[in-house]
C-alpha cells in the first residue's frame, strides 16, 4: 500500500538563493525512479523570462510556493534547500503538505547564528548601500569557497555560470532578520502538521550544524549530519547518499501514515 501511495504523491524541491529549478536536475533522478512525480519551479523572479527579482520579499516566494502546494490534489513533500528550506518552512504553515525535508535550510526568525561566518555574511551585504533595495549579483568567491567548495573547477564553474541575481530584501529578510521590524521570516512550528527531516553537512560554514539543529529543534524535526559533506547537498560527492536517505526516512513517513 505504501508504494501505490508513493507513486500518487508529488515532490515539490524549492531551490536556494541565486540558484533556480535547475539545482535539482541530479538530485530529483532518484525521486522520480522511486516513482515521484517532481516539481522544481523557479521562485519569482528566477529563471529564463523572469522580469527582474529586485524587491521580492521572502512571503512572495511562500506565498507562491503555498500555491503550488494547494494546487496538487493531494499533500506533496516539500522539499526546500538553503534558503529554499526557509521558504518551504513558511510555505508548510500556510498549506498542507505530507513532510517536509529541509536540506541545510536557512533559520526562521529569531533562529541566532552560531559561527563569526555567518555574522560575517550578514554584515558584509551593508557594505553595498541600501542592497534590501537591489537585485544581488552572485559572487564566484564566495561560492567557491563556502557553498561550492567540494567541487571541481570545472564543476563549480558550470554551476556557477548558471546562477542569477537574488532579491536584496530576501536576503536582508533572511540574514538580518533581528532588523525586521514585520518578523517576515517568522515560521509557526504549531501550524506545520507534517513530519519533519532536517540535514545538513558536518563541514557547512553557510549554516553549520549548531545553527541547523536550532532549526530542527524549533520544527521538532529529526535532525541528520552528513559527515564530510559541505553546503550544496544537491550535487556536491555524496549528495546520492543525500538523497537515498531521504528517500528512505519519506518511504518510513508515508508508510506509518498509511497503516
Amino acid at each position: 500500500m505504501a508504494r501505490g501511495r508513493m507513486a500518487k504523491s508529488s515532490v515539490i524541491m524549492v531551490h536556494g538563493g541565486f540558484c533556480g529549478g535547475w539545482a535539482f536536475d541530479a538530485f530529483r533522478r532518484p525521486f522520480e525512479a522511486a516513482g515521484y512525480a517532481c516539481l522544481t519551479p523557479d521562485l519569482r523572479g528566477h529563471g529564463p523570462g523572469a522580469r527582474g527579482v529586485a524587491g521580492v520579499s521572502m512571503s512572495d516566494f511562500a506565498a507562491d510556493v503555498a500555491a503550488l502546494i494547494q494546487a496538487e490534489p493531494e499533500p506533496p513533500v516539500l522539499i526546500g534547500h538553503s534558503m529554499g528550506g526557509l521558504v518551504a518552512m513558511m510555505a508548510a504553515a500556510q498549506a498542507p503538505v505530507r513532510a517536509l525535508v529541509l536540506l541545510a535550510p536557512s533559520p526562521p526568525w529569531g533562529v541566532p547564528g552560531a559561527s563569526l561566518e555567518e555574522a560575517a555574511s550578514a554584515m558584509t551585504l551593508h557594505a553595498l548601500g541600501p542592497f534590501w533595495l537591489q537585485a544581488i549579483e552572485p559572487d564566484f568567491a564566495s561560492a567557491r569557497l563556502y557553498s561550492l567548495d567540494r567541487l571541481d573547477t570545472a564543476a563549480r564553474k558550470a554551476i556557477f555560470d548558471r546562477m542569477s541575481p537574488e532579491s536584496g530584501r530576501a536576503l536582508w529578510e533572511t540574514l538580518n532578520w533581528w532588523m525586521d521590524p514585520f518578523m517576515t521570516t517568522s515560521v509557526a512550528a504549531d501550524r506545520i502538521k507534517a513530519p519533519a527531516l532536517v540535514a545538513v553537512g558536518a563541514r557547512d560554514m553557510i549554516h553549520p550544524p549548531a545553527t541547523v539543529r536550532q532549526t530542527a529543534e524549533r520544527l521538532g524535526a529529526e535532525f541528520r549530519v552528513f559527515d564530510g559533506m559541505s553546503h550544496w547537498l544537491l550535487g556536491e560527492p555524496g549528495w546520492d547518499d543525500v538523497a537515498s536517505a531521504c528517500l528512505e526516512w519519506m518511504s518510513e513517513q508515508i508508510a506509518e501514515a498509511a497503516a
